[in-house]
């Protein structure tokens, strides 16, 4: 029998929670059930910007973006008779990281990497409450992860080519330690591919191994006051199975 490989390719511009709403309604279009959703898009301390929806674009593109396209995902990846998995890409950054509900989209007060902690904590507490959320009959799981420092254009704001000469003989230097993109996405890899991690959910993993995610992260109310909030300012509706 003779098996057909197709390759759908969607672009999606990252400052608009709408591209992903419209990704999303493809895949459902195409209705093939789906092994695993990496959530990796991101920025990193970028200057004060706003989605096209008017949302803080750190947190837009790092967590809601995701939220909205998982909850459309999410009944292609939960066939009981399939394991699948989800991989959200964290960072080390939300051992930092903080819930500002007085000021969530930093208009009172922004700071590049307050709100980046708190887009990447946000992640964490995303990976967690689904994963409690998800009955076993579902199928599947859901991690979080650090990729490490990684020598991609994640870091564009931070060295831009505006930066004073004598600071890029120390761009040069840092660079030697950075992994390299394949070196960074290995995390990634061994989450969505791995037999080792065969029905592992609910954990947060650097360099392939588990290790405990910040304090912050484990705060339960934290996380379903994110899950409410997401789901209001996104529209996102999640269609969570029942237990078998």
């Amino acid at each position: 029998m003779a098996v057909t490989h197709r390759l759908h390719a969607c672009s999606c511009p990252l400052g608009t929670a709408l591209v992903h709403s419209q990704i999303g309604q493809r895949a459902q279009d195409i209705g093939q059930p789906l092994d695993v959703l990496v959530n990796n898009a991101g920025v990193m301390a970028c200057p004060e910007l706003q989605t096209a929806e008017g949302y803080e674009l750190q947190l837009g593109v790092n967590h809601l973006g995701h939220f909205l396209l998982t909850s459309m995902l999410l009944p292609l990846l939960t066939q009981s008779d399939r394991p699948s998995r989800i991989v959200n890409v964290s960072s080390s950054a939300h051992k930092f990281g903080k819930m500002d509900w007085d000021d969530l989209m930093g208009r009172k007060n922004y700071q590049p990497w307050k709100a980046y902690g708190q887009s990447k904590l946000a992640n964490v507490l995303f990976t967690y409450e689904l994963a409690r959320q998800l009955p076993p009959s579902a199928n599947l799981t859901v991690n979080a992860l650090h990729p490490g420092v990684v020598n991609t254009e994640l870091s564009r704001y931070m060295w831009s080519g505006k930066s004073p000469f004598y600071l890029r003989p120390v761009q040069k230097v840092i660079s030697l330690f950075l992994k390299t993109p394949e070196q960074g996405a290995a995390t990634s890899v061994h989450l969505a591919s791995s037999p080792q991690v065969g029905g592992v959910t609910a954990k947060y993993f650097v360099d392939c191994k588990p290790e405990a995610s910040s304090p912050a992260s484990y705060n339960v109310d934290d996380a379903k006051r994110l899950w409410q909030v997401s789901a209001e300012l996104t529209g996102a509706e999640f269609k969570i199975p029942t237990a078998a």
